[in-house]
């Protein structure tokens, strides 16, 4: 078996990084340079495409205890040597190509669109405080893969990303560590366990956390004063991928499920909008098809 699942398990954390609160390892999929030098040729040895689209219910916002089905969209490959990978709500690009043997390293830059608390919003009282502005996060991104790490096709992997925002919504800066394990389980099925983590500034923390006097009488509930920055989530995600004709390596139609939890942390858990009206506690399941050419 070889180059098996690169896109099959990059929609499938797709769908994770989209659905948890917490950012999850959407980052490159699996390092298979380990494989036998007489491999035969599969549709990801050179350029390739994966799109997909599939559905998940996860919180209205960061720390609600109200549930909503989101779509999720998915654009994932790699063209002309350059590397592409899906984000929550976004898409980073790798311009360092990997080697033939060993280590890997990633860097270029990373994109997404921070919608928290812009719409959807299912709490009545929250949305008394008002629809906050969408975010619109560039970045650097860097990361090391390590390929046969317990077995000769799965890949440990260490991704980070740092955001800025240019919209001038929070106007802050987050950065998203993470770690994912994948290997292949058979010709036909792949899985990836990720766990991940988001760290934000002040700026960050007072836009989305902070409850002022305006809105302590708007909504009915304390003023709250965020700290600064820090931790506010961190997560964990379980994926399952599946050929649909039982060969990962000729591309064409593919399943993913997904399942994940992250805990909302800091001032984010603090924040009444947690403590009161949500929950710190956040889960997240969903399932999508994909399509390699």
């Amino acid at each position: 078996m070889t180059k098996p699942s690169r896109p099959l398990a990059a929609l499938a954390l797709l769908a994770a990084s989209a659905l948890l609160a917490a950012p999850v390892a959407a980052q490159d999929g699996p390092d298979m340079r380990a494989e036998p030098r007489d491999a035969p040729a599969t549709v990801f040895d050179g350029d390739y495409i994966t799109i997909g689209i599939g559905a998940g219910l996860a919180p209205s916002y960061d720390g609600s205890d109200d549930y909503v089905v989101f779509p999720l969209p998915l654009v994932q490959g790699s063209l002309g040597g350059v590397g592409i990978n899906p984000r929550a709500a976004g898409v980073a690009l790798d311009f360092v190509p990997d080697p033939e043997t060993g280590p890997g390293f990633d860097a270029g830059v990373v994109a997404r669109i921070r919608r928290n608390r812009a719409s959807r919003i299912e709490d009545e009282v929250v949305e008394r405080l008002g629809e906050l502005d969408t975010a619109w996060e560039v970045g650097p991104t860097a990361g090391v893969s390590m390929p046969a790490v317990l077995n000769p096709y799965d890949s440990l992997t260490f991704t980070t990303d740092v955001l800025f925002d240019v919209a001038g919504a929070h106007d802050g800066m987050v950065v998203s560590p993470s770690i994912a394990y994948f290997t292949p389980l058979s010709e036909g099925m792949a899985a990836s366990l990720s766990v991940s983590a988001e760290y934000s500034d002040g700026d960050f923390a007072d836009y989305y956390y902070a409850v002022d006097p305006a809105g302590s009488v708007a909504s009915g509930l304390p003023v709250f004063d965020p700290d600064g920055g820090g931790f506010n989530k961190a997560g964990v995600n379980l994926l399952l991928a599946y050929d649909l004709d039982g060969d990962l390596r000729n591309g064409g139609l593919g399943l993913f499920g997904i399942g994940g939890y992250s805990r909302m942390l800091g001032d984010a858990k603090d924040s009444p909008l947690t403590a009161i009206r949500g929950s710190a506690d956040q889960w997240f399941v969903g399932a999508g098809i994909g399509y390699t050419f």
